[in-house]
């Protein structure tokens, strides 16, 4: 500026000493003369306002330059003043900084999808989760990468009261409800609440070649076998580690995941694997293929498990009752296969296994040794979902459901209803023909979902199961394991109410969100193979129970 005012100076003086120099100035030209230092002396006090804020802020054209020089008492800095063109932002400071703005570019904003890439596989794959809602959970693009990391779970905390037999845990079965009479039916039920099967778990997406490779953890902390006292540190368990790859037209699974044979067909609030359920999770190979539209085709090789019962016990791979190696043996893997069909109205599918079971004696404290027998396992099930808006828009969100199988040594795959029952053996009876026999299985289910609202919904739900035993199967030891865990027919109804404040109706479906408080009633009952007989004689051959369970549930 001081330049400038130099320069403004000195033409002033050089306009009036024009007539000095011996040239006449008319009226014309002393009112030219005028006019132009009123002007030159314009711009001196324009130059010197400048100049004076200048000191105390920065100029409108220094602020859009980004160019802030240092207070006259502190030296320049040793670097230099980085000018660049008009930044994307303005400069919001009022005071003079301690050293000069660099002007740097904002961040590129990193896109929050991929294109190419398939979202998570939601839970209604699952099988097991077939009705939890799928939430977006907590997702994060990696930087630089073709990879999304997303973190998912949910708390949750039951509370039960039981009003027959005392049943110490949070996830009892139909099979292990205490039989009338036995000493826990005579102690009574009791109260409990657990956190234990609150969830965690964290999937990955990766952009590949080959199509979207996708991995997932997830575990709960139902590892603990202990009564769910509230000094028990539960246990963290890994339910599920798989990596699947590939397009939705096709894509190939390892690790270990829910089996081809879960159902998860209706909705509670109990964490047990209800009657004619079945929850497992095991290592396998799985293809799965999009066959048209609407129509998925799934087939699988998974994780054998022979278990038998006998006058000895119950026997699988990893136990033997009477001491030593165990007998039951595995030498294939499980096959099993999956055809579902969905659109908005309907859902149908069906399921089939093939499996083989085997005894081998040789190298155990089993008699007689140097046995070896085997038999085939095969299951078929099929069960339908109707979406009844299809029927009428009055209908809602109401879903009416039902599941029927038939199967010859797959109890392993039904927990809720038999333990050690893919087969029976009369080894260790008085008899010379030895034989290994598939136990026969049979059941259904009916249930129907109903929306009051959106918010509040109810599901009511009636299972039946028939097991069928072999004759020699009375010949037991009456009240042994071997004996009272032969269930020969069940029964389980429930009935609850589930609130979801958070939930919203669209398009035929709801969405129930990421809060669940209910309610729910459970009744269960079990009857053993050969009455009286096969029990302990203060029994009477059957349990019943009755459950009341609270839970709440909250997701992310």
């Amino acid at each position: 500026m001081r330049p400038i005012r130099f320069l403004l100076g000195a033409l002033s003086a050089a306009i009036l000493a024009g007539p000095a120099l011996g040239q006449e100035a008319t009226k014309e030209d002393a009112a030219s003369i005028a006019e132009l230092k009123r002007q030159i002396e314009a711009l001196q006090r324009r130059v010197e306002e400048l100049e004076s804020g200048r000191k105390s802020k920065p100029t409108a054209t220094a602020a859009r330059r980004n160019e802030v020089p240092a207070p006259a008492h502190k030296p320049a800095p040793a670097y230099p003043v980085t000018s660049t063109p008009t930044p994307a932002y303005p400069v919001t400071s009022t005071s003079t900084p301690a050293y000069p703005v660099i002007a740097v570019p904002p961040p590129r904003p990193v896109p929050t999808t991929i294109p190419g890439l398939l979202p998570p596989e939601p839970m209604s794959e699952q099988f097991e989760d077939a009705l939890r809602s799928d939430l977006p959970g907590l997702s994060i693009r990696i930087p630089g990468t073709l990879s999304e990391v997303r973190f998912y779970g949910f708390a949750k905390v039951s509370a039960w009261a039981d009003f027959n037999g005392r049943n110490q845990t949070g996830a009892p079965t139909v099979q292990t409800i205490p039989l009338t009479n036995s000493p826990a039916d005579m102690q009574g039920g009791d109260f409990g609440m657990t956190p234990q099967f609150s969830r965690f778990g964290m999937d990955s997406r990766t952009l590949t070649a080959l199509g979207t490779l996708e991995t997932r953890f997830e575990g709960d902390f139902g590892g603990t076998a202990a009564p769910p006292f509230p000094s028990v540190n539960h246990a963290f368990r890994l339910r599920q580690a798989w990596a699947e790859l590939g397009t939705e037209s096709f894509r190939v699974l390892i690790g270990q995941a829910n089996s081809l044979w879960n159902e998860g067909m209706y909705e509670t609030l109990i964490d047990s694997t209800n009657l004619n359920q079945s929850f497992i999770r095991q290592a396998q190979i799985r293809a799965t293929a999009t066959l048209a539209p609407g129509w998925i085709g799934q087939i699988s090789l998974e994780a054998p498990e022979t278990q038998y019962t006998s006058v000895d016990g119950i026997f699988t791979p990893g136990t033997s009752p009477i001491g030593g190696l165990s007998p039951a043996i595995t030498n294939l893997p499980d096959l099993l296969g999956r055809l579902n069909y969905s659109d908005s109205s309907v859902e149908f599918e069906v399921r089939g296994l093939a499996r083989e079971l085997s005894i081998r004696t040789a190298g155990t404290a089993v008699a007689p040794p140097g046995l070896t027998l085997n038999t085939l396992g095969w299951g078929a099930a099929t069960h339908a979902r109707v979406f009844l808006h299809s029927l009428s828009e009055a209908f809602g969100a109401d879903q009416l459901i039902g599941m029927g199988y038939y199967g010859q040594g797959i109890g392993r795959y039904f927990a809720g209803n038999s333990f050690g029952q893919d087969a029976l053996s009369n080894i260790g009876l008085p008899v010379t023909n030895f034989s290994l026999d598939a136990l026969p299985t049979y059941g259904a289910t009916v249930a129907y979902r109903r929306f009051w609202i959106p918010q509040l919904r109810s599901n009511i739900a009636y299972s039946w199961a028939w097991q069928e035993y072999p004759s020699y199967a009375l010949a037991f030891i009456p009240g042994s394991p071997s004996a009272v865990f032969l269930n020969n027919n069940m029964q389980q109804g429930i009935v609850n109410l589930i609130w979801s404040p958070f939930a919203q109706y669209h398009d035929g479906v709801v969405d129930t969100g990421w809060l669940d408080i209910g309610v729910e009633y459970i009744y269960s009952r079990r009857n053993v193979f050969g009455g009286d007989a096969a029990t302990l004689p203060a029994s009477l051959a059957n349990g019943t129970a009755n459950r009341i369970l609270g839970a709440a549930t909250g997701r992310f």
